[in-house]
């Protein structure tokens, strides 16, 4: 019983943690800035989701992914359609992207959830989440050069 304490406690806290960052990156207006300089580059579409990619893994290092969604989602969205983006692409390409983000070796707020359930010290967890993040990542690569693989089920169901 006081392991599942412990556990609660500490995703509790990190939470916590992740609401304060999230409402101070907020204030200080750091992914609306982040976007609109990604916007002025004036991109190629591959080159905007690759940016955009490494920008939603890195928010992953420091938020949970509720914060990222609501904090970004209303600036990127309107650059992702402008590039000409499918929207239900996006989305599942942003859940991915959120989850490498959360899933990164060594700081990924998933790592520590694992690492103290399973009680393991946080540089195995994360050797052992490397395989799992590189074929995330190979998933990601795939669905930007293939988008078929993701709108296939929502094309199929109509």
């Amino acid at each position: 019983m006081t392991n599942a304490l412990k556990t609660s406690c500490m995703v509790c806290a990190i939470l916590m943690c992740a609401a304060f960052l999230s409402s101070s990156i907020g204030y200080m207006h750091i992914p609306r800035n982040i976007a609109l300089a990604i916007e002025a580059l004036n991109l190629s579409p591959f080159v905007l989701i690759a940016l955009l990619a490494l920008f939603y893994v890195v928010l992953g290092f420091f938020l949970d992914g509720i914060s990222i969604i609501v904090m970004s989602l209303p600036i990127t969205l309107p650059i992702v359609f402008a590039a000409g983006f499918d929207p239900i692409w996006f989305g599942i390409f942003l859940v991915i992207m959120i989850e490498l983000g959360l899933m990164t070796p060594p700081v990924g707020f998933n790592l520590f959830v694992i690492q103290s359930i399973s009680g393991e010290p946080i540089h195995r967890v994360a050797a052992y989440a490397t395989p799992f993040f590189l074929l995330m990542g190979l998933a990601a690569l795939l669905m930007v050069v293939f988008p078929q693989i993701a709108l296939w089920l929502p094309a199929a169901l109509g």
